[in-house]
């Protein structure tokens, strides 16, 4: 069966993800496209390692019904601890999984002091912390829990006042121990960017994972052989089980051709 203009599925925990979307959709135009922002039940990264699983299993049966070619697990805390699991039970279809862009960070920095702003999920996961041990040697990692930020994003709020005091208040530590690269290890908090930049000195650079995850999904379309190379009008559904006016917002510099609806799901 031609599977090349299947689309490919995307999910997260809420709106972040579309961050990583936005990085396929540039790179990839003629792709195709599902997303599915599990707000009702954000954020991921507070759950237990069990709940998560569950969740990343629902979310990747109802794109395989959508007949996704391909699952991005656009959600860090998802990727730590469900991908493996869902590559090993869900042979048929190839997953791109998200991972806190440490490697880079390591190897320009002049400081060798890195700091990673990321949710409980991903920080406690065990591939986070292999992924530390083996990039990271010298280097001092300085990771923060990300409390409240992913709540306050998905309620539309990620350039308030309030925001940007919990932001002050994570940074202060980092910044006293003189980092010169913040690691982003949510994909919500790509949308922090514009208030970082204002709170960080700037020799301070901002990493995210979102480019990267692009140019992996295109080598893995490609590898798999379903890359679409021609589409006139290619689709994009996007699907939330909380508001739909939050997730329009995020989407809005995009463009009109996207169908944006409530799922019950």
């Amino acid at each position: 069966m031609n599977k090349h203009s299947n689309p490919i599925g995307i999910f997260d925990s809420g709106v972040g993800g579309t961050s990583i979307w936005k990085e396929i959709h540039k790179l990839l135009p003629l792709e195709n496209t599902i997303y599915l922002a599990d707000s009702s039940n954000a954020p991921y990264g507070e759950k237990s390692a069990e709940d998560i699983l569950q969740l990343s299993i629902k979310n990747t049966e109802l794109l395989l019904r959508y007949n996704c070619k391909l699952i991005v697990v656009a959600c860090n805390t998802a990727t730590t601890n469900a991908i493996e699991y869902l590559r090993a039970t869900y042979k048929d279809v190839s997953f791109i999984g998200i991972e806190p862009a440490i490697k880079p960070a390591v190897l320009q920095s002049n400081s060798k002091t890195v700091g990673v702003l990321a949710t409980k999920g991903t920080l406690s996961s065990s591939l986070f912390h292999s992924t530390v041990k083996n990039h990271a040697e010298g280097i001092k990692i300085i990771e923060k829990e990300g409390v409240g930020l992913v709540p306050l994003i998905e309620a539309g709020k990620a350039s308030s006042k309030e925001i940007k005091e919990v932001l002050i208040a994570l940074l202060e530590p980092m910044l006293s121990q003189n980092i010169d690269y913040l690691v982003l290890g949510c994909t919500h908090y790509p949308y922090l960017i514009p208030v970082l930049k204002e709170l960080l000195p700037a020799h301070v650079n901002i990493i995210d994972s979102g480019e990267a995850v692009a140019k992996q999904t295109k080598a893995v379309l490609v590898k798999d052989a379903i890359l679409l190379t021609k589409n006139l009008k290619p689709t994009h559904q996007f699907y939330t089980n909380a508001d739909v006016v939050i997730l329009k917002s995020f989407l809005k510099d995009v463009g009109d051709k996207l169908c944006v609806d409530f799922l019950n799901f």
